[in-house]
This record gives structure tokens, C-alpha cells and sequence, in this order.
């Protein structure tokens, strides 16, 4: 049996797995983010990450039964930012991506020192909130007692396998995001900018994957009850192992994962630097990949939900006797800002169109169609920047009962494939596992349903698409306004 742990940014998920892709057994635990400040957004590595993966591992081991447990790899939300110690204690909750955006100052700061294009030509990705440099000067200079005694730069999936293993390593694609620090091109470490921006943090050792770094320890073992020696791969971010999972490999294979966030991963044979994109290494050596990030997306659906007392069965039946356009509506699903291609923190939410006739089953259809919107003008700079979709799958929460992947389809006007288990990262993790010893994994998770535009639907949706992003840029001097007297009257609160 394979094991697979993920940790997510609203809950951990575990699973077991045969040679041959069946999952035996599934384990989760919930858990929320904290924000102690506007922009912030945190999570504490020892009470979520290390608590949610021993409950879940022991619970694993047990419904394994005796059967012999051969690898395991983990993953976790990223690119984050735990300081820890020389021992790998953590020194302060852990800064999550791009979500947090604490660090606007120190963005600007090094992009006027190295240079936008600079930075771009040579990490592959602009300077935004996603990058792991700017945080690491933020904490430098705004807790330099907790920068005194940092020796580590961990993430959710390293900070797992240094607690397992002992190690103290890094996969090449979560490194790739700690922009500018990582040199996309050489695919190693660009030692002269770390130097600069973290002086004297000892980087981790960088390995793929599906590469075996290291072992349980006999202390681990004894906290989870995993096996004393289980071989442990190097790890990598959430998105990655799920777009492996789902068998989004080829060049032009592009998965769409509606989550608390949504993302978009897509596979390239050459990296292609975009400014409103970030450009990483690939799961697999020599491999790159095209990502994007919308801020909120299940986040906002379940802000409605909330606020009008709901439950997400209902939403769903009535969104669906609502026609596309929702009567009318509009949404900017910028709740939390926005991260790819607009990289505006100070971006905001915005429902255009409302009467009083308005119901909640048009408002929550218009959020669905307005993150429909955003995952159109994504897969547009994508395209632009030398990445033609050729085939899209969706993973994630949002792909149940239909609805939100047809508004999509109906959007974009391009299909979307299903695979017949969408469980989502912990499942990539164990299919990496089954590849670092030798498995073949061709057959693991087949997409099962294809889900296609409907033409017409397609071209009602186009004025609204236009309208979409016109509102943004006649909206953004008020949104940003709004967002300077928020942020005023949380630091006077």
C-alpha cells in the first residue's frame, strides 16, 4: 500500500492505496485559516499541519491492517513561508502564498532593485504576493527577533518531511516559487539574489518529487504510528500533486481545481514568462508548468451560503432555474484581491446590477459566473503567452452536482474532462510515491466525463465577459480607496 497526505488551506486529506490506483481508505480533518490582521493569512504549523497529518496518518496505518506500507509522500498549500529554527521548530505561524499579501512594500522594494524584467526573465514570474522573497524581508524587518534565530524556510510539505525524515530539502517547484531566489533557467538556487534578500538563511538542498529524500524516524514513527524506515518522497505544493493525480502531464494538459481558491496549472515543454502569470518548474525533472491563481472562489460561495443561512443543495437547485447572466448581474469575485493577472491585493468584491427583485439563487449564480469570468481571462493570458489550452480538467469541491464546471464550459466555450476520483492532492501524492519506486502508474484515475459547452449559452455569456472586464478598470480607483479606508479602520479597531 501507498500512502498520500495532503495538507490544504481548509482542511487535510490522507488516503491509501493499492498498486493499482484503488483508494482503500480516505482520511480528513477540518481546519481554518487565521487572520490576526487585514491581509494576512496564516496558519500554525504544530496545531494544523503536524496535529491534522499525525491524526491522519494513524488512522491510515490502522485501516492498513498489517498490510505492508512501501512509500508515502506529502503536500501541502504553498508557497508558504515557516521560519524554524536549526532544529526545525517553528519560530511563528506559518505566512501562507499568495492569499497573504503583507509584504506589498517590500514587492516594490525589490522589483526597483532587480528590476521587473529582470526578475522575470530570470524566476520566471513577476514579484507579487505569491513570491516567498518579499515575505522573508517583511519578517526580516518587521520581527527581526524571530529573523535572529532563523536557520530554516519551510513550507507545508518540507517542514512534514523534515519532522519524518530529518531532512532538510525542498522539490524544485515549490523552490521556484520563492521568487527572486530561485533561477528558473539553471533550475537551482540564484545564490547572489538569496544573498540579498534573506542574508545568511541556510537554503534547503533541492531534490524532485518523486525523489526519495529520506525515512521515518524512529521518533516520527513513535508520533504517528508510521513504520520505522517507510521510504519518504520529497513532497511538492498542493496543485502540483493534484494535477499529477489527474494525469495533467502532456504539454497543452491544463487542470482547473475549484477549491477555497481556484487554480490553474498548465504543462509546457519551455517556459514562457508572462507578467500577469507565474511561471514554475514542472512535477517531473526538465518539465515547466504555467499557473494561475484566482484569491477566492469556493470562498465566496460559502460566504453566501452563510449569509443567507443555506445550505449548498439548495443554492444549487435554485442557481440552476436561474438563465445565464443571472437577470442581470454581475459579479467581480474580488473578496480577497486578486491574484493572477490582475496582481491587485486592493482589488474588491463587487455585485453589479442589483434590484430589488433580485433574489439569492441570482446572486449566487452571477458569483459562479463571475469566477467563470476570471477563469476565462486566465486561460486567455495563458494563451497569449504561448500556452494554448488543449485539454482541461477539473478537480475539487466546486465539480460536484454539475452546475459550476457547466457555467464554466458555457464561459470559456471549451470542454472540461472529469477524472472518475476527484479527491484531490493526497491522491497525487500517493500516485508520486508509487513513481519514486518504480510503479507504473498509466492506469491510476481515468477521466471518466466530459462536460461541453453549449454554444449558445456561450455567446449570450460574451457582452457579459466584456462587461466583466471593463468594470474592473472604471471600478479601480474606488475599489483601491475602499481598501485603504478597510485597512484604516482594522489597525484603529
Amino acid at each position: 500500500m501507498l500512502l498520500g497526505i495532503d495538507i490544504g488551506t481548509s482542511g487535510s486529506k490522507g488516503v491509501l492505496v493499492d498498486h493499482h490506483g484503488m483508494v482503500d481508505m480516505r482520511a480528513e480533518r477540518p481546519h481554518r485559516v487565521s487572520t490576526p490582521r487585514p491581509g494576512w493569512v496564516e496558519h500554525d504549523a504544530e496545531t494544523v499541519w503536524w496535529s491534522d497529518f499525525v491524526g491522519i496518518a494513524r488512522e491510515l496505518v490502522a485501516a492498513a491492517d498489517g498490510a505492508p506500507l512501501e512509500a508515502l509522500a506529502v503536500s501541502g498549500i504553498g508557497p508558504c513561508l515557516l521560519p524554524a529554527d536549526a532544529d526545525g521548530r517553528p519560530l511563528r505561524p506559518a505566512i501562507l502564498y499568495g492569499v497573504d499579501t503583507r509584504a506589498g512594500i517590500e514587492i516594490e522594494e525589490l522589483t526597483a532593485e532587480l528590476g521587473a524584467d529582470t526578475v522575470l526573465e530570470r524566476s520566471g514570474s513577476p514579484l507579487t504576493s505569491q513570491a516567498v522573497g518579499p515575505k522573508l524581508r517583511w519578517l526580516a524587518r518587521h520581527e527581526p527577533q524571530v529573523w535572529k534565530e532563523t536557520r530554516m524556510l519551510l513550507m507545508a510539505s518540507s517542514f512534514l518531511v523534515h519532522r519524518l525524515t530529518g531532512r532538510y530539502v525542498l522539490d524544485h517547484q515549490s523552490a521556484s516559487q520563492c521568487v527572486p531566489m530561485y533561477d528558473l533557467m539553471a533550475q537551482t538556487w540564484a545564490t547572489d539574489w538569496a544573498g540579498s534578500v534573506a542574508p545568511g538563511l541556510p537554503l534547503p538542498e533541492l531534490a524532485w518529487p518523486t525523489e526519495i529524500v529520506g525515512r521515518v524516524t524512529a521518533e516520527a514513527a513513535a508520533a504517528t504510528g508510521l513504520p520505522v524506515g517507510l521510504p519518504v518522497t520529497t513532497g511538492t505544493i498542493d496543485a502540483w500533486a493534484e494535477a499529477a493525480g489527474v494525469g495533467v502531464r502532456e504539454p497543452g494538459d491544463v487542470m482547473i481545481m475549484y477549491g477555497t481558491t481556484l487554480f490553474l496549472t498548465q504543462v509546457l515543454t519551455h517556459p514562457h514568462p508572462h507578467p500577469g502569470l507565474w511561471t514554475t518548474c514542472g512535477t517531473w525533472p526538465g518539465t515547466y508548468t504555467s499557473a494561475a491563481g484566482m484569491a477566492t472562489s469556493g470562498a465566496i460561495t460559502d460566504w453566501l451560503r452563510a449569509l443567507t443561512g443555506s445550505d449548498f443543495g439548495d443554492l444549487l437547485d435554485e442557481a440552476a432555474d436561474v438563465p445565464p447572466g443571472s437577470r442581470g448581474l454581475l459579479v467581480l469575485p474580488y473578496f480577497a484581491g486578486e491574484r493572477t493577472p490582475l496582481f491587485d491585493a486592493d482589488a474588491r468584491g463587487m455585485i453589479a446590477g442589483l434590484t430589488l427583485t433580485h433574489q439569492r439563487a441570482d446572486i449566487y449564480r452571477a458569483v459562479l459566473e463571475g469566477i467563470g469570468y476570471g477563469v476565462r481571462h486566465n486561460l486567455e493570458v495563458m494563451a497569449a503567452a504561448g500556452g494554448e489550452a488543449r485539454r482541461l480538467i477539473a478537480v475539487g469541491g466546486g465539480t460536484k452536482g454539475g452546475l459550476w464546471t457547466q457555467i464554466v464550459s458555457d464561459i470559456t466555450g471549451l470542454p472540461q474532462q472529469l477524472p472518475a476520483d476527484t479527491i484531490g492532492a493526497a491522491l497525487g501524492d500517493a500516485l508520486l510515491a508509487a513513481e519514486a519506486i518504480g510503479l507504473d502508474t498509466s492506469t491510476w484515475n481515468p477521466l471518466t466525463t466530459t462536460i461541453d459547452p453549449n454554444p449558445s449559452r456561450t455567446v449570450h455569456y460574451t457582452p457579459y465577459y466584456r462587461h466583466y472586464r471593463s468594470l474592473y478598470e472604471s471600478t479601480r480607483t474606488t475599489a483601491h480607496f475602499l481598501a485603504a479606508e478597510q485597512h484604516r479602520a482594522a489597525v484603529r479597531h
